[in-house]
């Protein structure tokens, strides 16, 4: 059965925020706010909950999977990235933007573009996001909740509870947000490329 929690959207308490982690780190999959729309989310190294994920949204294997960090002491742990690159990211974090780069040995090879060995990283900027993240003391693995057939993530706590009472093990719902996905922009080539407009505005990325 599906979990409801309501978190403060500015100061998410403590107590559901460790429950919330305990169900990741129990191989539970949850659906929490960001600052780009609502997203699906589980323990970066479980493949269960990663395979409910691409069922949920009926993703194939080419999907670029993200790397929600809370800050950028973590990226070097999980991809390549030059200066040059790291400082494109650094000015636009926390923020609605999914950085594509180089995936490092740390990231499960499932969790990558079979083909480019890719992985998405950003950091939101939502104080629920980055409480659980903080707790959680390592990235979480997620995507947009985005469902199939549609263009936007979905917001409505009711059409969320709807289409995934039963098939999550948590939804919490944390305030109003947008229902525009991130940015992606890929940082593979030492250079930014905007290939998924967004929240995040593209305009610095494409002058």
């Amino acid at each position: 059965m599906t979990q409801y929690f309501n978190l403060h959207p500015d100061n998410p308490q403590q107590r559901l925020v460790s429950q919330a982690v305990a169900i990741i780190r129990s191989g539970g999959l949850i659906v929490y706010p960001t600052d780009s729309g609502y997203a699906l989310g589980c323990h970066i190294g479980d493949k269960k909950a990663l395979d409910r994920i691409r069922k949920i949204r009926k993703l194939d294997n080419k999907h670029n999977f993200t790397l929600i960090c809370r800050d950028l002491s973590e990226l070097a742990n999980f991809a390549r990235v030059d200066n040059a690159s790291f400082r494109v990211i650094k000015n636009h974090t926390p923020g609605p933007y999914t950085f594509i780069l180089r995936a490092s040995p740390e990231v499960p090879k499932r969790l990558q573009h079979p083909k480019r060995k890719t992985i998405g990283i950003r950091v939101p900027d939502n104080q629920i996001a980055l409480a659980i993240l903080e707790s959680l003391g390592e990235p979480l693995m997620s995507t947009s909740l985005i469902m199939p057939d549609e263009e936007f993530t979905l917001v409505d706590e009711d059409d969320i509870y709807e289409k995934l009472n039963g098939r999550v093990d948590l939804i919490i719902h944390g305030g109003a947000t947008i229902d525009i996905p991130t940015t992606v922009v890929d940082m593979m080539e030492g250079f930014p490329q905007v290939i998924r407009h967004g929240a995040g505005n593209p305009e610095e990325f494409e002058s």
